[in-house]
């Protein structure tokens, strides 16, 4: 997915299993965002979560909950940092920079990668310190970076995901470069060398035990929100190469067909994965961004009426299984085409991934190409008003939960002015996050006090607030409806130390103020 020049693998492939090229596609005009409304459908209440849902006229192009995510890959310093060999102080100004680029478009969530390779960019007693941050595998960079990432994530409100990769177990296949103490050379037997890389064997128990171990060291000792697993499971095919894990299959295949039985041993890391992580901490968030095929029609008459690379049968990720078993807490499928693509459409993909979700329980949060915005090989792609088209089709789709987007250095070039468009068409206001359920959670004490005295709005803290949703109604009068969608929402403060907190309000009217958990549960609204 986002390793070296992102996509490449799979670009290749869909050349390789389709006979047509996986940027190219026919000139698809972008479609004009249109307003839509839904009226007299249940709008969240922000009183008691046990209460009844108010019967309120919602628009959809202020979603109230709507989840706004950016992809930080640290992988060949694609995004984060620049470059290796950074001063600490260097590194944390190039971070602080990506996360106010985010926070300035309303965003509310990055998922980070901290471990590109089997390595670590925090401090691990399992894996080596990455050579993204020093340039040379296990040296230490005179700081543990974690802590800084999530704590300044949390500081302007975003969400923090732990981005891993399962199973690569090096940037490259020489495992001599790498510190004598790496894993891949403790324990050469779980190492598969495949192409140019080296790769842990999924199909072996202990290497499952092993990762697992990595995600639950990491969800311990730092206060993450989510774990986030990206779409490299088994390699991605490389033309007259084999995987080589016969031994494996002769031990534990049990007589399953080889394709079914690598399926399975992805199955079994994820959920015990997920399993695992619960365990430790309930409220943090497992999820996964699959490839954007899971199967062709031609393949399966379930699958999709495309016809790229199949997740499913290339390399071994099921995620209708991971989605229907609940192993997963949210999807995130990379569908980095633009609409009437033929090969890969996504308007033929994103309702497919909606229908895949539906009554599960399981968001779905749409990968968006953002990188892929001004290349000249695919016509719809050097239109400004492509990507946030994608926007306003993902409308029509209740189980589209919000958008992450590949990758944070976009955020600054903001190619053709995309972003921009995407923003000024969908994020006008702020927007809370999706509530997960079995992620728990409670809505803190509503704030107490609230107080306007010029532009000064302030209120007491809240015991366990994580943050504060501030509404403001113009007309001054205030109805049941007034927080059911982000017409009337102007901000979502972090909570701050002390005694009260305080924003800036900047019209006049009546304000509202609620309280919310990390989880973001939300408080009835106290008014000034």
């Amino acid at each position: 997915m986002r390793y070296g020049r992102p996509l490449l693998a799979a670009a290749a492939l869909a050349v390789l299993t389709t006979g047509a090229a996986y940027t190219f596609g026919p000139d698809a005009a972008p479609a004009r965002p249109k307003a839509a409304k839904s009226s007299a459908v249940p709008a969240e209440t922000v009183g008691s979560t046990t209460s009844a849902p108010a019967r309120c006229e919602v628009d959809a192009r202020y979603p109230k909950r709507q989840l706004r995510g950016v992809w930080i890959a640290t992988v060949k310093n694609i995004d984060w940092p620049s470059r290796t060999g950074l001063s600490p102080a260097r590194q944390q100004a190039e971070y602080v920079k990506i996360l106010d680029n985010a926070v300035k478009r309303r965003f509310n969530a990055v998922f980070v990668q901290v471990r590109p390779a089997s390595d670590a960019l925090y401090k691990s007693d399992l894996e080596p310190w990455s050579q993204y941050l020093t340039g040379t595998a296990g040296k230490d960079p005179g700081w543990d970076p974690l802590p800084f990432l999530v704590a300044e994530a949390h500081r302007r409100g975003l969400e923090f995901h732990a981005w891993f990769n399962p199973y690569r177990a090096a940037a490259d296949g020489d495992l001599s470069k790498l510190p004598a103490s790496h894993p891949a050379r403790q324990h050469p037997e779980w190492i598969v060398k495949y192409g140019d890389l080296a790769y842990y064997n999924p199909g072996l128990p202990a290497v499952r035990d092993y990762v697992t171990k990595v995600v639950k060291d990491v969800v311990t000792r730092y206060d993450v929100d989510g774990v986030h697993f990206d779409d490299y499971f088994y390699p991605y095919p490389v033309p007259g190469a084999k995987f080589a894990d016969g031994a494996a299959f002769a031990r534990y295949g049990k007589g399953a067909k080889l394709a079914d039985w690598r399926r399975a041993n992805v199955d079994k890391l994820i959920a015990q994965v997920d399993k695992t992580v619960h365990e430790v901490r309930n409220s943090v968030k497992f999820g996964i961004s699959p490839f954007g095929i899971w199967r062709n029609k031609a393949e399966d008459p379930t699958g999709s009426a495309t016809g790229g690379m199949s997740a499913y049968d290339s390399i071994y990720a099921d995620a209708r299984h991971w989605i229907k078993k609940g192993t997963v807490d949210y999807v995130i499928p990379q569908l980095y085409w633009p609409r009437e693509f033929k090969i890969a459409d996504y308007d033929v993909l994103m309702p497919w991934w909606a229908n895949e979700v539906k009554g599960t329980g399981v968001h779905l949060y749409v990968g968006q190409g953002l990188y892929r915005v001004g290349a000249t090989d695919t016509a719809a792609w050097t239109r400004p008003g492509e990507m946030s088209s994608h926007l306003t089709r993902n409308r029509k789709y209740g189980q589209v939960s919000g958008d992450v987007y590949f990758s944070a250095k976009q955020l600054s070039t903001n190619p053709l002015g995309a972003l921009d468009r995407v923003v000024k068409d969908h994020y006008g206001r702020p927007a809370l996050l999706p509530l997960m359920k079995d992620r728990g959670g409670q809505a803190p004490a509503k704030p107490a006090d609230v107080r306007l005295q010029g532009t000064a709005l302030s209120w007491k803290s809240s015991p366990d607030a994580r943050s504060y949703a501030v509404y403001r109604i113009a007309s001054g009068k205030p109805g049941e409806c007034a927080t059911a969608d982000a017409r009337n929402l102007v901000a979502v403060v972090p909570a701050a130390a002390g005694d009260r907190q305080a924003f800036t309000a900047t019209g006049g009217g009546t304000y509202l103020v609620t309280a919310l958990d990390r989880l973001q549960n939300e408080s009835a609204p106290s008014r000034t």
